[in-house]
């Protein structure tokens, strides 16, 4: 029997709460209706399943943060927590924070200046680029770091089941690869972030495009007043960009736009991922 359908026994005698989302934060609601963790689960394996991901076709982490950083659902797609890279857990729950944390949606008041009037949506593929020496955000990877006490808590075997101690906790992190994308209900209304890690970081930003999909989560709102994204396209606006070249001084690459990422083995073709809903 698979390790993640379990029942853990005496997990609330051990004082081992499992924290269900909306998270509440000083007397109001943060993200209601974000997926359950079931719901994650089963999302995330229909996403892994996907033909197109490229990469070394290895099982995944999924994590989903609301508004504020709380995490509220962790799966893998193995049968066991072993069955993947344990280093991804918490690696896709700082995809998640970042792409949440970095991410405006519908109705966050822009100034009327701004190039993005309706929300700017950045996946963590997005920021690869900008984060390097003599970049505009280099030193944004160390600006918010992960909280190991919250990271590295409690027995290993709840890791991924809906008692996963990151549950209703902040373990903050910012990660600057392919994996993390901000949450967008109806009417582009950001509600959270989704991160995925396990495989190539490509792959990682393929399997959370999927997976937001199969969550119907990735609404960017009306044609002509939607949430904006740097890509470029918008059917899929904060889509992983293959702009890098050589450096002809030596170092990083340049990027021509300054959001560019590096190609992975097996490298994917992003163009092939479902658009966003923009009804």
């Amino acid at each position: 029997m698979k390790l993640r359908h379990l029942v853990i026994s005496g997990a609330i005698g051990l004082g081992i709460l499992s924290a269900a989302c909306p998270a509440v934060a000083d007397g109001y609601s943060v993200s209601p209706g974000l997926p359950s963790q079931a719901a994650l689960q089963t999302a995330l394996d229909a996403a892994v399943n996907a033909a197109s991901n490229g990469g070394l076709g290895f099982n995944m982490w999924g994590t989903i943060v609301a508004t504020d950083g709380t995490v509220c659902a962790v799966a893998f797609s193995g049968s066991q927590f072993s069955d993947q890279w344990l280093a991804s857990r918490v690696i896709s729950a700082q995809k998640a924070n970042t792409a949440n944390g970095l991410s405006l949606g519908e109705g966050s008041h822009m100034p009327a200046s701004s190039h993005f009037p309706n929300g700017l949506a950045l996946s963590t593929a997005n920021l690869y680029s900008a984060v390097q020496p003599g970049g505009s955000l280099y030193g944004l990877q160390h600006s918010n770091p992960v909280d190991p006490e919250v990271a590295y808590a409690a027995n290993a075997v709840l890791f991924g089941t809906a008692h996963d101690p990151l549950v209703g906790t902040r373990v903050g992190g910012v990660n600057v690869f392919g994996g993390g994308l901000v949450l967008l209900a109806k009417g582009g209304i950001r509600v959270g972030g989704v991160g995925v890690s396990g495989d190539t970081s490509c792959s990682d930003h393929m399997v959370a495009w999927h997976l937001r999909h199969n969550l119907n989560l990735d609404h960017f709102g009306p044609t002509g007043s939607a949430v904006g994204g740097v890509a470029g396209d918008p059917a899929h606006p904060d889509n992983i960009i293959f702009d890098i070249t050589p450096n002809p001084n030596g170092g990083t690459g340049i990027s021509a736009g300054g959001f560019g990422h590096p190609t992975c083995l097996f490298n994917p073709n992003p163009s092939t991922l479902p658009q966003v809903q923009n009804p």
